[in-house]
């Protein structure tokens, strides 16, 4: 079957869904042979939807994030997205010799802004993710939330449709995770943007999202899907989250269970 990667152009009439994932699958080559790391997924993010890819560690979820973002390619199936979308790490890989600004103004640079805006636009970045005044720091003078926050404000100067989250607040303390659980869902409410979640944390996923997706441990499929009907704001001690959040984990320990994983 050919693996094809298609998205739509730019300028192009913006498609139907975020992302359409149709019957991916992912092969790596090892020692004994070809390890099926993905198989036969399908999942379409709708405009405008925040979903979470849950699973344990392992399971593919990164590697599925990574085919989304076009870093590598499916086995087979086919990907679609709407314009090129903006990935974020868990760490927070801004350039240490550049300042907060200047990280931001690098990624309109790439995108074609003109000089002559870029540090305007790039101020009005820092100001959504309420780090206003923070243009000259240095990454070397930024705690660890503020630079995530930067680094998120980089990958909303792509101006993409589709923000692509991997585990960016794992090595964050709780209260400083908090927080930005808190801008994450209001930027994403102020803007529109369709988002792509990954986290093996249970109650993130149900704190975050519209709608939960599980995948099962190697080869990874998925499991289970949650649509997630708590209000929002929400926060991961609400009654709502913690009763969602041991459904869900209560299926999770499930498959590490049946796929004899600990």
């Amino acid at each position: 079957m050919a693996t094809v990667l298609a998205k739509a152009a730019d300028g192009a009439e913006s498609l139907e869904h975020a992302a359409r994932i149709e019957r991916v699958s992912k092969s790596f080559a090892g020692p004994a042979g070809a390890q099926l790391v993905l198989d036969d997924i399908s999942l379409d993010v709708a405009p405008g939807e925040f979903v979470t890819l849950l699973g344990a560690s392992g399971c593919g979820k990164s590697t599925l994030l990574n085919l989304v973002a076009g870093l590598d390619r499916p086995s087979t199936g086919t990907i679609t997205t709407d314009g090129r979308p903006a990935l974020m790490f868990q760490e927070h890989a801004l350039f240490p010799w550049l300042t907060a600004g200047k990280n931001i103004e690098l990624a309109l640079k790439l995108r074609g802004v003109a000089k002559n805006e870029r540090r305007g636009r790039a101020e009005e970045l820092l100001t959504l993710v309420r780090l206003d005044g923070s243009y000259q720091k240095r990454v070397h003078e930024l705690s660890g939330g503020m630079r995530q926050r930067v680094a998120m404000a980089r990958a909303l100067a792509q101006d993409s449709r589709l923000l692509l989250m991997d585990e960016p607040f794992a090595a964050l303390d709780a209260i400083t995770r908090d927080v930005l659980h808190d801008e994450l869902t209001r930027i994403w409410q102020e803007t529109g943007l369709s988002v792509l979640f990954v986290t093996h944390n249970v109650r993130e996923a149900v704190r975050l999202a519209q709608r939960v997706v599980l995948l099962s441990s190697r080869p990874g499929r998925v499991a289970r899907e949650w649509t997630v009907d708590i209000p929002q704001p929400r926060r991961v001690e609400d009654a709502p989250v913690a009763e969602l959040s041991v459904e869900i984990t209560e299926v999770l320990r499930g498959e590490i269970r049946r796929h004899g994983q600990h």
